[in-house]
């Protein structure tokens, strides 16, 4: 059991605990709700947002006291919001937040603990809308904890060998995920860990045996994956793209390459059934002026850059299955707002993706390891 600071899926090697920038900000799976920390100072109160409505608005759900600057949200699909709280400096707290008429209920769900050299981690929304989950990260092993949706408050689904962060589903079901471990000193690697089978651990990228390998992102309808790895240039992570499956070797667009700024992908278009050439990601953009939005697709070799609206909750947003990207912004005559960004004409095609299909169960319920063609003498592939 841990105690550990309750934080946002995250990498354990030094790196920016919250590369998005949206740990105060996250949506559910299907998109209809978000939640966040609103106000200021020592006045903090939990705020839930419904997206899928005419007009987006926004709940407060404060309690008696308010919230520490620390505490993690995750919004579930039915409007409760789960709260992690850490207590004492050892104690992992975990209840649901609801509206009931002019006041806020608290459902208690129990608590985690652990000792103080590990960390606890929330893992992202879960595509079923019911579950929550959580990782306690150790020097040598994580462990995975349902803490919302079980039947019996908090409790331990499986143990991973080795220091695990991040965190991606790559299935609509909540059973696949997909995390990045490190063993011992070696590199990071992704691996997949089948949640039905008691955390059974299957490789998932491994473009050489000396890379660093994250997976970032992951759409399940089309399979596309976005990869961080230095594959391509040792010591310097680029931004690629594979596909769950398929035999083709992980690429890495030069248009995503921006040498004064770093690009991190935060949504995918969903919908697009065995077409991941035509998904649209959406990236965040951070250089020394500030933060923007940038939008591209496997079938281009360009990257096109927009304005993100004022107030924009940086690295949080979704995507409309048409296609259309909707940017949360908060701004003090706009608590509560959604900009909506139309995908640029259709670029210059190229050919598709293969996708490998097993015709006896779902696709994305047994995921291939990706594999990389020899990075020497390799022309640009966009």
């Amino acid at each position: 059991m841990t105690a550990c600071a309750i934080e946002t899926a995250a990498e354990d090697d030094g790196r920016d605990k919250d590369p998005t920038g949206s740990a105060g900000f996250t949506i559910t799976a299907n998109g209809a709700y978000a939640a966040r920390l609103a106000g200021a100072g020592d006045a903090l109160y939990v705020e839930r947002w419904t997206l899928d409505g005419p007009e987006p608005y926004a709940v407060p759900l404060p309690l008696g006291q308010p919230e520490e600057p620390h505490t993690r949200l995750l919004p579930l699909a039915d409007g409760r919001v789960l709260v992690a709280r850490r207590v004492d400096g050892r104690r992992n707290t975990f209840s649901l937040l609801y509206p009931t008429g002019p006041a806020t209920g608290e459902l208690q769900l129990g608590a985690v603990e652990a000792p103080g050299s590990e960390r606890l981690v929330l893992l992202p929304a879960s595509p079923d809308g019911i579950c929550a989950y959580a990782m306690c990260v150790g020097p040598d092993t994580t462990t995975l904890w349902l803490v919302a949706g079980g039947a019996f408050g908090p409790e331990q689904v499986a143990e991973v060998e080795g220091r695990c962060s991040g965190g991606v589903w790559l299935d609509r079901t909540g059973r696949m995920l997909a995390l990045d471990r490190r063993l011992d000193d070696g590199p990071v690697k992704a691996v997949t860990v089948d949640l039905e089978r008691g955390g059974e651990v299957t490789p998932l990228l491994q473009i050489t045996e000396e890379s660093d390998d994250r997976l970032l992102l992951a759409d399940p309808d089309s399979g596309l994956l976005l990869i961080g790895s230095d594959a391509p240039t040792p010591g310097r992570e680029r931004l690629g793209w594979g596909v769950l499956g398929s035999l083709l070797p992980v690429r890495f667009p030069e248009c995503l390459r921006l040498d004064d700024a770093t690009v991190t992908p935060f949504a995918v278009q969903p919908g697009q059934v065995l077409m991941p050439e035509s998904c649209s990601v959406a990236l965040r953009i951070d250089a020394a002026g500030g933060s923007w939005v940038g939008t591209w697709e496997p079938s281009s070799r360009r990257l096109v850059q927009s304005a993100a609206p004022v107030g924009w909750l940086a690295g949080a947003g979704l995507w409309t299955a048409e296609g259309v990207l909707r940017l949360p912004y908060a701004t003090a005559g706009a608590p509560c707002g959604l900009a909506d960004l139309e995908t640029p004409p259709e670029p210059e095609p190229v050919p598709a993706v293969r996708v490998e299909v097993t015709a006896d169960e779902p696709r994305v319920c047994r995921p291939v390891p990706l594999q990389q063609a020899p990075l020497a003498d390799r022309k640009p592939t966009g």
